[in-house]
């Protein structure tokens, strides 16, 4: 059974990781503007990753027998000055995720919610994956920041990219 302060938690963390689609799309949006389809579609499909998130969330909550509330969110960034750029400002957005989804686990332990823990547990391994990802991609960025060759072709390597789910 969850207490109140974990399922408003879990409720916050579930919208967040809406408000976290909404900033990829923001991301991916400037990236269209300045003609880097490849990296909009990198963020177009983390934006459809952190809506599987949220709808993890949800589902759990839903399972548990609690009701998920949504809420609305703040606008996100929707200015940036390089792709650079928009790679460190999801760097740091995933770092936030990162902290949250800890005092999630934090809360969960201090209660004793083995299924919460249990759940969360695919959260933590999820996110050491994706300041992964983007710590990568930023190093990447940085080396060739100046070669529009190697931009383009970087470019063109994440206009692959695509979802699948990972249902852990």
């Amino acid at each position: 059974m969850l207490s109140e302060k974990l399922h408003e938690a879990l409720n916050e963390q579930m919208n967040f990781e809406f408000y976290s689609a909404h900033a990829y799309l923001s991301m991916a949006a400037y990236c269209t503007a300045e003609a880097y389809d490849g990296f909009a579609n990198f963020f177009l499909v983390q934006a459809e990753e952190e809506r599987f998130h949220a709808m993890k969330f949800y589902n759990f909550l839903s399972d548990l027998g609690y009701r998920a509330t949504i809420d609305g969110f703040a606008n996100p960034q929707n200015d940036f000055t390089s792709i650079l750029d928009t790679f460190e400002t999801a760097l740091s957005h995933e770092k936030e995720v990162t902290r949250r989804i800890y005092n999630l686990s934090d809360i969960a332990l201090d209660e004793r919610e083995h299924a919460t823990m249990a759940f969360l547990r695919w959260f933590i391994d999820e996110q050491v994956e994706e300041e992964s990802t983007f710590d990568t991609l930023i190093n990447k960025i940085k080396r060739i920041e100046n070669d529009s060759n190697a931009i383009f072709m970087l470019d063109s390597e994440l206009a692959s990219r695509t979802f699948t789910p990972n249902e852990g």
